[in-house]
């Protein structure tokens, strides 16, 4: 394993900038959520460690609370995280070619950090591409650690009502969102997105329309991508 160069390090931390401090807050919440439960900050650090699921962790402070079953927060958390099945899809051949990273990779691809993937396709000179995937998916999954820790730690000392604390995570990925589609070359995409998931929405309702207009979508990138050249925000080689 060859050292990662300071140019790499530093490209990294730069890209992973906006989801230190909405993971820093969000990881909080989710902390100060897992202490009123009765989890103390040693907890918080195993569950985001291992698990590292956004939403649903948040999913499985409540499902924790009301005492289910082991195999229902299993297929509950399936569900609401299914959604990174097709973040991957874009992704998995460049992974695969980054060795020792693609477990890991893959692993660390959550909303925000495939925001940050999908918003370059190229890197500054001296700049080693995989070493820059992986440290910003570590930088990402260090920043929720953390934040899960201060809000633990906070739950014990500071009591505020934090009820839409939540929403943020929604704002944030609308941010990387406009981002991206700012920095991108083919707009269609992303219109392709909004369009399917507006449709989904008023047909499905806003309980269950994601994982349709998901599927959508990357059916619709899937057979056009000869013509687009993109799936996704990934160009075709």
């Amino acid at each position: 394993m060859k050292k990662i160069n300071s140019k790499t390090l530093y490209f990294a931390f730069k890209m992973s900038l906006p989801v230190l401090f909405g993971y820093l807050f969000l990881g909080s919440a989710f902390g100060i959520m897992l202490y009123e439960a009765g989890y103390n900050f040693v907890w918080a650090i195993i569950i985001s460690l291992f698990v590292y699921a956004g939403s649903g962790q948040f999913l499985l402070v409540s499902m924790l609370t009301s005492h289910a079953a082991l195999s229902d927060i299993a297929i509950m958390t399936f569900f609401v995280n299914s959604r990174h099945i097709f973040y991957g899809i874009s992704f998995i051949e460049k992974f695969r070619s980054y060795s020792w990273r693609y477990p890991y990779l893959i692993f660390s691809l959550t909303d925000e950090t495939y925001g940050v993937n999908s918003s370059f396709s190229d890197v500054p000179k001296g700049v080693n591409e995989g070493d820059a995937r992986f440290l910003i998916g570590l930088f990402d999954h260090i920043y929720w650690i953390i934040g899960s820790v201060i809000g633990s730690l906070a739950g014990q000392l500071i009591k505020i009502d934090f009820t839409g604390i939540d929403f943020s995570m929604t704002a944030l990925f609308t941010v990387i969102f406009i981002d991206q589609m700012r920095a991108s070359k083919s707009k269609l995409p992303g219109i392709i997105g909004i369009f399917c998931a507006i449709i989904c929405l008023l047909i499905f309702g806003a309980d269950k329309f994601l994982l349709p207009s998901l599927i959508v979508t990357v059916a619709i990138l899937l057979l056009g991508k000869s013509r687009m050249g993109y799936i996704g925000k990934e160009k075709i080689k």
